[in-house]
């Protein structure tokens, strides 16, 4: 299993890096990676982007996640509550985040007494890249499953990405992934860019034209939230890529600042008529997601959204 690991890791490492074929620049020497007992902080320049923090909450998160103009581009609680204007609701909704309703059973997408655990064994770092290994562990204490992520970080001038990579590894028989609309890879935005709530003044738009609060259910290949922060118009696009299971992918995105990929939840989405959105992963198999997250200036069209994610897309 070591062995496969280490092979699938390179693998992996090897796709992120063809990501920026034809965009070498985005591989900025700015970019430095620091690593801490707790957590990975990444820099750009002498400014903080974001911190992979890998312990201390019920999974990994990416918190804070500065965008352009030093906008912080996602929701500060619950890791703060002393700041104004934001919804005290989902504490399970940590910045950015991994992890579906139902594996196998178990919770990986919320926290408490009823949810697993997603708990860290090894965080390296190459590069601009984060490698982690993880395990999924059940409310019993005991082990559901296991995954390998790589998280690699970009900037061009003042749009910032970020590249999400997550291996499901079947270690320990078949996983079953229950159809719920909740998962799996997940972001909570900053208030500003809801599209109702106090302060809310955003917009949404997804990559078939569907807009505002009709995206939520819809599968597409990219959504993007945009709105003005501190007299700034800044947003955040998400991107499902094309080796994914079901792309283009259904959507869990919502009016109160959630935006997730969800693959497994068919029926939440589209009714109780649609086939079941189950899905096995064999004993001994894995099965890999790859996401991209852009924060950008000005709104979809302005920010070049389409063909950034063309460009992205079609490079394995």
């Amino acid at each position: 299993m070591s062995s496969f690991r280490s092979l699938l890791r390179l693998t992996l490492a090897a796709c992120l890096l063809l990501s920026a074929v034809g965009t070498s620049r985005l591989l900025a020497a700015d970019v430095r990676l620091e690593s801490k007992e707790d957590r990975v902080t990444v820099w750009l320049g002498d400014e903080v982007f974001t911190e992979y923090i890998f312990k201390g909450y019920e999974k990994p998160i990416l918190y804070p996640v500065i965008g352009p103009a030093g906008i912080g581009m996602t929701r500060n609680w619950p890791m703060r509550d002393d700041v104004e204007n934001e919804a005290h609701d989902h504490p399970h909704h940590k910045s950015i985040w991994f992890g579906h309703m139902d594996v196998n059973g178990e919770n990986f997408w919320a926290t408490g007494g009823n949810a697993g655990t997603t708990v860290s064994k090894s965080v390296t770092i190459d590069g601009n890249t984060i490698h982690s290994e993880n395990d999924l562990v059940g409310r019993d204490g005991k082990l559901v499953a296991s995954d390998s992520r790589l998280i690699s970080f970009f900037a061009d001038g003042e749009t910032r990405m970020i590249d999400y990579a997550v291996t499901y590894h079947a270690s320990q028989g078949d996983i079953v992934f229950g159809d719920n609309k909740d998962g799996q890879m997940g972001i909570r935005m900053n208030p500003h860019l809801r599209i109702k709530g106090p302060v809310a003044n955003g917009h949404a738009v997804n990559s078939t034209g569907v807009t505002t609060a009709d995206i939520w259910g819809k599968p597409a290949e990219w959504i993007d939230y945009w709105g003005t922060v501190d007299g700034n118009v800044v947003g955040i696009a998400m991107f499902d890529h094309p080796s994914n299971l079901r792309h283009p992918t259904w959507w869990h995105a919502r009016d109160y600042g959630l935006l997730s990929a969800n693959p497994f939840g068919r029926q939440d989405f589209e009714g109780e008529q649609a086939e079941s959105g189950d899905y096995t992963l064999p004993s001994g198999e894995s099965l890999t997601f790859q996401h991209r997250f852009v924060f950008h200036r000005g709104d979809a069209q302005a920010a070049g959204i389409d063909e950034i994610y063309r460009d992205w897309a079609s490079q394995e």
